[in-house]
């Protein structure tokens, strides 16, 4: 009952029978904020404003798991600390976080470099994506030629090297040891071992992709 001169509320949307109203979606909504439980036709007005927003999000999920399963991570990563205080200053600047290979066979590769004493699970083999930690923090990160056109069509595979990676040994006799062991094993010698001139025991030894990895130790005295 209402006094004489007031004004009559007006019925909600969800309560105009035999109605469509044009905003039911923003209704329904209003409607799931108020109080009590929502009206089924609310209900339903809420579910249909809102299913482009679920498909597109289970979409996203669905796209996060599907590259995280394509993704290995040999060993966790300790630059993370260095990573978020470099990017905690004013002025942040780039953190240097990984060396990168692009390979040809994944498993041909990881054997090599478990011969130089890098920790890499068995299972990476069949992996598109592999990462090693390093000694001080970075990572060795090996891509295969597919996972790399997977985002970068046009790659092609470089001629010729322009970078090189480096092992230290322990001793002048260890470069000896390590470069006749991987010969040995069926891997190319590009120098055989030699006393530099700047102070160091010398080898490099190609890896299956070409790359020349060096192999090096102080020499007595120098």
């Amino acid at each position: 009952m209402t006094s004489r001169g007031a004004r009559r509320p007006v019925p909600r949307a969800h309560e105009r029978s035999g109605t469509q109203h044009r905003n039911a979606p923003r209704d329904a909504a209003r409607a799931f904020a108020r109080p009590g439980p929502p009206h089924p036709t609310a209900r339903a007005a809420l579910a249909d404003a809102t299913a482009p927003m679920r498909r597109d999000t289970t979409a996203t999920r669905r796209r996060v798991r599907t590259r995280i399963r394509r993704v290995r991570i040999v060993q966790d990563r300790p630059i993370t600390a260095a990573y978020r205080e470099g990017m905690s200053t004013p002025n942040p600047t780039p953190v240097f976080t990984f060396i990168g290979c692009v390979v040809d066979d994944m498993a041909a590769t990881l054997a090599f470099y478990r011969r130089l004493g890098l920790d890499i699970p068995a299972d990476a083999d069949t992996q598109p994506h592999v990462e090693a930690a390093l000694p001080g923090g970075l990572l060795l990160v090996w891509d295969t030629a597919a996972n790399v056109r997977s985002f970068a069509p046009d790659w092609e595979a470089p001629r010729g090297g322009r970078i090189g990676l480096a092992f230290t040994c322990a001793d002048p006799a260890a470069v000896d040891r390590t470069h006749d062991a991987l010969v040995a094993a069926g891997y190319t010698s590009h120098l055989a071992p030699f006393d530099a001139f700047w102070g160091q025991r010398y080898a490099t030894v190609l890896d299956p992709d070409g790359n020349g990895v060096d192999l090096l130790a102080a020499l007595p005295g120098a």
